[in-house]
């Protein structure tokens, strides 16, 4: 495989099915040769995900942290256990369940694991943001005093949560090239989380020289905070190409309706424009990260255009 290629990720299938190999054949009866198993993956669909690989029906492009998904929790909650955490047993719960994930990673053969790499701390003022925009526009009185207030509160407790992740990724990136599995990071949706776009420059410049570290590209998350101002999207994939391991692609209702399939929304994610600044000359997994909310019927209609407009990428 040359050049980047699609992926079907594991969150449309993964209360679908039961077992592991027929949530495999769906994606393959959809249209996809990939998956990615995603941090909802649940233990009991493992054995059966291990046999559609052992059969060629499949091949797994990434995992998505945390994979298998902590034994103490009942619901799909990879933000549960943060590298960033103040608290010294959250950091290694999650030191401790990554290194399962590069373990499983090893043995599906994927290249990448796909991390979240924590928040500031701040309580869920993104959503706030979006609601305001929704009323008010991007010029309303309050929706730019509440985004100005954002940015001036996460600035202290992100550096400190920064070096809080830095430490965290220093101790994986050597599990990482034991078990020959690179440490992708995600752009996130919400401006409280890490890292925000200079935050994901810096990192990737830091470890530049690391064969074992690089970005995650989510075109829903970045287009979510493009949307408030808080970035440029073009930018943001721009900066950091040259460490781009992979994307999650799905569409955007304005402001913030995320996950939703490509091409369903006027005004949504630009992608022509966008994909136009993906390295080609490397292997790099575009993974569908679809809401198991969208119509089945829908996917393969989805999947058809975007092979039509965009073969190169296909």
């Amino acid at each position: 495989m040359d050049g980047p290629f699609l992926s079907f990720s594991t969150c449309w299938l993964r209360q679908r099915h039961n077992d592991g190999r027929r949530a495999a054949l769906d994606a393959r009866e959809l249209g996809f040769e990939w998956l990615e198993l995603g941090h909802g993956t649940r233990i009991c669909q493992l054995p059966g995900l291990f046999e559609a690989v052992k059969a060629g029906e499949i091949r797994v492009s990434s995992l998505h942290n945390f994979c298998p998904p902590p034994v103490e929790l009942t619901m799909d909650a990879p933000d549960a256990f943060e590298f960033s955490s103040a608290k010294g047993a959250e950091r290694q719960r999650a030191l401790d369940l990554t290194q399962r994930t590069l373990e499983m990673a090893n043995r599906f053969a994927a290249p990448v694991v796909v991390l979240h790499l924590g928040s500031s701390g701040l309580r869920d003022l993104t959503s706030e943001l979006e609601e305001l925009l929704q009323s008010e526009g991007p010029f309303g009185r309050t929706f730019l005093k509440r985004k100005l207030e954002l940015v001036a509160r996460r600035a202290k407790p992100a550096a400190a949560a920064m070096q809080r992740a830095r430490a965290c990724l220093d101790l994986l990136l050597p599990l990482a090239e034991k078990h020959a599995v690179k440490l992708a990071i995600e752009t996130r949706s919400h401006h409280e989380q890490l890292p925000n776009q200079g935050e994901m420059l810096q990192l990737m410049n830091e470890y530049g020289q690391s064969p074992w570290l690089g970005c995650w590209h989510d075109f829903g998350h970045a287009q979510r905070q493009a949307n408030l101002h808080l970035q440029d999207h073009a930018a943001c994939l721009k900066q950091v190409a040259h460490k781009l391991l992979g994307c999650h692609l799905h569409d955007v209702r304005w402001p913030q309706r995320d996950h939703l399939l490509p091409f369903q929304e006027q005004g949504g994610v630009p992608f022509e424009q966008l994909l136009a600044l993906l390295p080609m000359d490397r292997e790099l997994p575009l993974v569908w990260e679809i809401s198991p909310r969208e119509p089945r019927e829908k996917i393969p209609e989805a999947l058809a255009q975007w092979r039509s407009r965009f073969p190169q990428w296909s």
